[in-house]
């Protein structure tokens, strides 16, 4: 189905856009992969599925269909009947565990998915009167596995796939919580799913990139240490694996770390910067925290460099007097 264009004002204003559940899908044979636990590779020192995972932290549930891991957020499992049924399928018994208006559909094997992306799904689905919003990758193709969809129109065109390829005796049994398998859904394609429905899409070809080989996680590991990505990649990983939520002005502590080593010696680096964060922990532990605690040891470094120099204060002169110029000075 092509692009939807929706009339302007076809949205209720009152619809919140960050109202959403996810559903990651993380239970595929990774063939192309020789069969390895693909959700389990790391790029950058974390799992492609704890990646994802801090993608949609901010889901009110997420729910990932696979067999259960440790994982560095908080999920809920299910799995699709039979194991193995494919996406459609797969998407069916996460979709049931969701009760959000709009549901996040994700592949757990992306790498560069970030939250900013996220906001933009579920933004320009709230803005439109599509009943999906999904990415292109840097070849122009549909990815139905990066994207926001409303979750009654997603329930609807599951529901006619079922009844289009023969749900059994045994789904109309269980009635509205027959599974996948069993509602007739395994083994079909996504993109039978998707023409059931009007979408529209979004350009993020870095976001939409996932590791269906070894050169592709290769390639993924090879981006986050290039120059311009390591530091934040590294700071990312950080936090996550620390459970520290806190977004703080890097450059804050760069700036901090190099005044340090600058004015007092390079072993000074790593320690002040632990300092002030152990400080700003203890005020309270918020951005301005940091800020005010970085602020005020690097004045200090500034403040020690002055007097090796010999342009801070004379002895026993006022605090403001620089330069032995103060009224005493002879």
């Amino acid at each position: 189905m092509t692009a939807y264009q929706p009339a302007p004002g076809v949205l209720d204003a009152c619809e919140a856009h960050d109202a959403y559940d996810a559903v990651v899908l993380a239970g595929g044979s990774a063939r192309r992969l020789g069969g390895a636990d693909k959700p389990g590779v790391r790029v950058g020192g974390r799992a492609l599925l704890d990646r994802v995972l801090s993608a949609c932290a901010g889901a009110a549930a997420t729910v990932v269909v696979a067999d259960p891991r440790p994982t560095a957020r908080p999920v809920r499992w299910v799995r699709e009947d039979p194991p193995g049924g494919g996406p459609v399928a797969a998407l069916d018994a996460g979709l049931r565990a969701t009760t959000a208006p709009v549901v996040l559909v994700l592949s757990a094997d992306l790498p560069f998915l970030d939250p900013a992306t996220v906001t933009r799904l579920t933004s320009a689905l709230a803005a439109s009167g599509a009943e999906g919003v999904l990415l292109r990758d840097a070849e122009g193709r549909d990815q139905p596995l990066v994207a926001a969809y409303r979750a009654e129109a997603l329930r609807r065109a599951l529901d006619q796939l079922a009844a289009e390829h023969g749900t059994t005796e045994r789904a109309q049994q269980a009635g509205p919580g027959g599974r996948g398998a069993q509602r007739g859904l395994a083994g079909l394609s996504l993109r039978r799913l998707t023409g059931e429905l009007r979408l529209t899409r979004a350009e993020a070809p870095l976001a939409s990139f996932d590791c269906d080989t070894w050169d592709d996680i290769a390639a993924a590991r090879a981006r986050i240490r290039e120059h311009e990505h390591v530091l934040d990649e590294w700071i990312t990983a950080v936090k996550d694996e620390l459970g520290i939520e806190l977004d703080v002005d890097t450059g804050v502590l760069l700036d901090l770390a190099r005044d340090a080593a600058h004015n007092v010696a390079r072993p000074a680096a790593p320690l002040t910067t632990f300092l002030a964060g152990y400080a700003a922990g203890r005020a309270g532990g918020g951005p301005e925290e940091v800020a005010e605690a970085a602020r005020k040891a690097a004045a200090l470094a500034l403040r020690w460099a002055e007097e090796e120099t010999g342009k801070g204060t004379a002895p026993g002169g006022p605090a403001g007097d620089r330069d032995g110029t103060g009224p005493d000075a002879g």
